[in-house]
């Protein structure tokens, strides 16, 4: 049964806004966020620019199956460098370095296994987040959690964009908190990828787990207190 969302936060299968976002019923997702003002907005916007230009001639490919690689392609390329910076930053927003607010998000990220998602892996760095998820179908339990609305007789999943909306807002509140700060917390949008299969969820959580090691922040995953795997190892 179909039905029109009744609010922004509902269930769509995909939508654009600076970056597409894309959630087909029953998908896990590979999603990274990030703390307000980690990236220079200038240099973003220059990313998005060429990002959207590799696209368009994507696009113009021979076949769909060229097309959807080119666009995976620039997708990777724009992960790659925003990781990149994120990884590298010696400036800028580090609050989830803080020990209480990193354990604040890795608590919003559990509460909410087995409720809207269940939950693969997550590794929350000092100035960004992975997690990996499957978002569950909605039903009279979890209805109000997922998408104000829409009706459990509709078997959609509980949204990407409410899961974020609830997520970024329930941390940016206590973390502000418990930092004593005030103002936005968390970079409005988030990027999001599709895990087409098993070998691609095993090779994306080695990824989520390994990322601390790759940032020279410790010297074996497990080291690294706020991350997390339902598999217990990145091997």
């Amino acid at each position: 049964m179909s039905f029109e969302p009744r609010n922004q936060y509902a269930f769509r299968p995909s939508y654009q806004r600076a970056l597409p976002h894309i959630q087909p019923p029953g998908a896990t997702l590979f999603v990274t966020f990030r703390l307000a003002g980690s990236i220079p907005q200038a240099l973003l916007t220059q990313w998005l620019a060429e990002q959207h230009r590799a696209v368009a001639a994507a696009a113009r490919g021979r076949d769909e199956r060229e097309k959807a690689q080119g666009v995976s392609k620039a997708r990777r390329a724009l992960f790659a460098r925003l990781e990149g910076r994120l990884d590298s930053a010696v400036s800028g927003p580090r609050w989830l370095k803080d020990a209480r607010v990193a354990a604040l998000v890795a608590e919003g990220l559990r509460y909410r296994d087995g409720k809207v998602y269940d939950l693969e892996a997550y590794c929350v760095m000092p100035n960004h987040v992975h997690v990996v998820f499957t978002p569950r179908p909605i039903t009279s339990h979890n209805l109000a959690k997922c998408a104000t609305g829409v009706r459990p007789a509709d078997a959609q999943y509980c949204s990407l964009s409410s899961i974020m909306h609830s997520l970024k807002l329930y941390t940016a509140i206590r973390g502000n908190r418990l930092l004593g700060r005030s103002g936005q917390f968390w970079e409005h949008e988030s990027y999001d990828h599709v895990v087409r299969d098993e070998n691609e969820l095993g090779r994306i959580i080695r990824y989520v787990l390994s990322n601390p090691v790759k940032a020279g922040l410790a010297a074996r995953w497990q080291d690294w207190l706020s991350s997390y795997s339902r598999y217990g190892a990145a091997e």
